[in-house]
């Protein structure tokens, strides 16, 4: 059994396809590189040529070649994540459409990493950054974009007799697309008693027929086939509701909180990733300091990479090709000895020099590699999982 972190000293461009090789290819990548604030890159590409081309198109054509080792490395059935902020997350979108294809894009999500937004300089209080995701193949990823997490127990208002919580559901398609025209065997009738709140496929004493409408009365259709009702009479209810037309009689299924099933409801995520829900840099600042002390200025929040880790099965191979703190392999120890997970996480650091100075320079840690080595030493020991230096 391989540990559940492996730390690799070097340059990305070299690292990540001999970690391919050696691993197959990567299921997952979360990658947060240096954002381009005009300061000069650790990396030491020769990106800016004669000096012609702009900041942007440097900070581009340094990126440019690690994303495509990173598309290389990919699985098929794989996905990417890269972290951005405002300076080049219109520049790192055109340029993930060209490296992974404009077909493979899933989503640009807003996350609130600072909820009091920042003080300092003129201008708006930013108080997000993005994170681009992107699939090897739309076709076939086995990313699920929902989690259990994302699920309110309070949207589940109803009891049933034996304490289960559910809501209910319109049985009728409130999509017009789906119509007698369209979905031809799916309109025809139920009967149901509204005292009762008996559903069946076929008459019985004390039912009524229901036909399925849109809120304007017109023909809808079911969202179940007739052998599905027939199947799940205990999962559907009649009730008396009231529409434009006055009070009518129509059929709802009960929609079931069902936390004790394996893997738990899940619900699709959202595209707005808030504070509270995934951490902030304050807290990502905590957590690390916990952990080796205050060390680095601008980590990412453990809530923000187990929500990633939550879209993909339990037994992934992870790569962080920017590893800086070291957030991923925390967050993947953190939810293997939560929930019995598999996951691997492959991150790889280059041996940049902290600043003279800092905290991290003042504790001993006289390169970035140093601090991700550090916190993942301290991963492994408390969480178990191993950790394999190199």
């Amino acid at each position: 059994m391989r540990p559940w972190n492996t730390f690799v000293e070097g340059d990305n461009l070299e690292v990540v396809p001999r970690l391919a090789a050696e691993y197959g290819p990567i299921d997952l990548v979360y990658a947060d590189p240096p954002y381009n604030t005009g300061n000069d890159f650790a990396y030491a590409d020769d990106i800016r040529g004669d000096g012609v081309r702009s900041r942007h198109e440097a900070w581009v054509a340094w990126l440019r070649p690690r994303l495509e080792v990173v598309r290389d490395a990919l699985k098929e059935t794989g996905a990417v994540f890269v972290s951005i902020d405002d300076n080049e997350a219109a520049h790192l979108r055109l340029l993930m459409d060209e490296v992974f294809g404009e077909a493979n894009f899933l989503a640009q999500v807003v996350v609130n990493l600072n909820p009091k937004g920042r003080q300092l300089g003129r201008g708006f209080a930013t108080s997000h950054e993005y994170l681009l995701a992107y699939a090897k193949d739309a076709r076939r990823t086995v990313l699920d974009a929902s989690s259990s997490e994302a699920v309110v127990e309070s949207d589940f208002p109803l009891r049933d007799g034996d304490g289960r919580r559910y809501r209910h559901l319109p049985l009728r398609n409130t999509n017009k697309k789906f119509n007698p025209v369209t979905a031809r065997t799916l309109h025809f009738p139920v009967y149901g008693d509204p005292d009762s709140g008996l559903v069946r496929s076929t008459p019985f004493e004390g039912g009524v027929e229901v036909l399925p409408v849109f809120g304007d009365g017109t023909p809808a259709v079911w969202r179940w086939s007739r052998p599905k009702i027939d199947a799940q009479p205990g999962d559907l209810v009649c009730r008396r509701v009231q529409g434009r037309r006055g009070e009518r009689v129509d059929v709802f299924q009960k929609d079931w909180l069902h936390r004790d099933v394996p893997g738990g409801r899940r619900k699709k995520l959202r595209t707005i990733w808030l504070a509270e829900e995934i951490g902030s840099t304050d807290t990502a600042v905590a957590e690390l300091k916990e952990l080796v002390g205050h060390v680095f200025e601008s980590p990412k929040p453990t809530g923000l990479l187990r929500r990633v880790l939550s879209t993909m099965p339990d037994d992934v191979v992870v790569l962080d090709p920017f590893a800086g703190s070291g957030t991923t392999g925390h967050a993947v120890a953190m939810v293997n000895a939560e929930d019995g997970g598999t996951r691997q996480c492959l991150s790889v650091n280059l041996a940049e020099p902290t600043r003279v100075g800092s905290n991290a320079h003042a504790a001993g840690l006289a390169t970035v590699a140093d601090v991700t080595r550090a916190r993942l030493r301290a991963v492994a020991e408390r969480y178990g999982g191993g950790l394999d230096e190199r």
